[in-house]
């Protein structure tokens, strides 16, 4: 055995290596490093234990030279981790990892390197085949808010009552970007019926039961009305019968099955406003009355065209009558108003007419001038109305005349005292029948009605002329 070993410049004393050993010959202490020099002590009394002190002597030799100390280098790095080092063994460097991060097992590549990477790992966790397909990028709209959609419902809602066709309203109300806020479209539907005609509100009712289930669900209507009974204190400022209209509005709902029949007694428990509390009273009063579900389908009544003809002959001969009675031109104006049937008011013009030959008065005439002035000059009734209805009563003449002999006179006065008023144009004054067409002078001789006898018109075969008479 060799006393000693120059290894890289240093001296290694084998020697002095010892080991304890136990009664079986296994060592209890192992080598150290002190320094430059390395000591290991052994006994001579065991051969296997020399054997193993020298091979690990060995072992340290070759570890040594594994590291390649430096000559002259008074430091000796022993230990393991020094091997895994990341940091320059020439004590130099900018600190930075190794490759920018991007090498090594088991990293996560360089940052954004996942951008441009074109191969894909199949055995990746999070690897999704149907991401490999081609991306298609939409334009995302934000949710309108309660002003942008308050005035985008109003000109649909509008436009619903002129034309009434509940799908194209649905298709306009359903491009609204409102997924959210769907009840708002009930809301606004229903505010702006308020302020509008009975056959509107029955269009709007038609409208909420045709959105149910297309575009609005229960929830939304029963939001819908939640809000609007909290808003009827400001409601009734603008309308003053908003409960009864929002009672009726909830009554149809519930008959169109659009809401439960308990929404409303438990919505009136819990009520705290005292105009919510009538109406849902109300509502409760119009469900409970007998075949109510029936009677709620004409619950804002028949309007407009919908009518009978002969139901509304009969309708605006008993507000003509109650005009003559009562010589209200505005209650007279708002009847006719609520009729709706402004392609019919030719037949108020005619019904007005024959009412005034046959009533042979002129107190009847001078209202009923003043009340065709009104409604020609509040251009309810149309130029075109007016002379349609004193046309048909120009060529109804012969049979009016059977009945009543003097209406040509009446007549011809009648039509004098409306051309005067600026109801009846030119056009009209030329197609007067050829037997209101007399000479000045006769017709300043026919006797009034009521003061004068009848008058007495000559055969077929005088030639037009007038008999003789006390008056003239």
């Amino acid at each position: 055995m060799m006393d000693s070993d120059v290894i890289n410049g240093h001296d290694v004393d084998l020697d002095g290596v010892s080991e304890e050993i136990d009664e079986n010959g296994v060592g209890l202490s192992g080598a150290g490093v002190d320094g430059e020099r390395t000591i290991i002590e052994t006994d001579s009394s065991s051969v296997n234990a020399d054997a193993r002190i020298k091979k690990k002597a060995k072992r340290l030799i070759k570890q040594l030279s594994k590291e390649a100390v430096p000559i002259g280098s008074s430091v000796v790095q022993t230990t393991r981790h020094w091997k895994n080092s990341r940091r320059p063994r020439n004590g130099f460097g900018r600190g930075l990892p190794k490759k920018g991060g991007a090498g090594g097992k088991g990293v996560w590549g360089k940052l954004g390197s996942e951008l441009w990477e074109d191969d894909v790992d199949m055995r990746d966790p999070n690897y999704d085949s149907d991401t490999e397909a081609d991306v298609e990028l939409k334009t995302i709209i934000p949710e309108m808010t309660d002003e942008q959609l308050q005035k985008a419902v109003e000109p649909i809602i509008l436009e619903y009552f002129e034309h009434g066709d509940t799908a194209e309203a649905a298709l306009s109300l359903d491009e609204l970007n409102c997924r959210s806020k769907r009840f708002m479209l009930i809301r606004f539907a229903i505010e702006l019926a308020m302020d509008h005609k009975p056959s509107h509100r029955e269009m709007t009712s038609v409208l909420i039961s045709d959105l149910y289930g297309r575009l609005v669900t229960q929830k939304d209507i029963a939001k819908a009305f939640d809000v609007l009974m909290k808003n009827l204190p400001d409601l009734i400022l603008d309308t003053p019968e908003a409960p009864i209209i929002l009672a009726n509005f909830l009554a149809r709902a519930v008959a169109d099955d659009c809401l439960p029949p308990k929404f409303v007694r438990t919505y009136r428990e819990k009520a705290e406003c005292e105009h919510a509390r009538q109406a849902l009273g109300r509502a409760e009063t119009l469900l409970s009355l007998e075949h109510g579900m029936t009677r709620l389908d004409n619950v804002w009544g028949v309007g407009g065209g919908l009518r009978p003809v002969k139901s509304l002959i009969r309708q605006m001969s008993l507000l003509l009558q109650e005009y003559l009675s009562s010589g209200d031109i505005q209650e007279a104006t708002r009847c006719i108003v609520e009729l709706e049937v402004p392609h019919f008011h030719h037949e108020l013009v005619y019904e007005a007419l024959v009412m005034t030959i046959e009533a042979l008065n002129r107190t009847t005439e001078e209202k009923m001038c003043k009340l065709l002035h009104s409604l020609y000059s509040a251009v309810i009734i149309t130029t075109d109305m007016m002379e349609r209805g004193f046309l048909r009563v120009f060529e109804d003449m012969p049979d009016i005349c059977l009945d009543v002999p003097l209406a040509y006179a009446v007549l011809e006065r009648f039509v004098e005292r409306c051309q005067k008023a600026g109801v009846l144009t030119d056009e009209v004054i030329k197609k007067v029948p050829t037997s209101l067409q007399l000479a000045p002078h006769q017709c300043r001789l026919l006797p009034d009605p009521l003061v004068g006898g009848r008058k007495r018109f000559v055969s077929e075969g005088d030639g037009g002329r007038v008999k003789s008479d006390p008056y003239v």
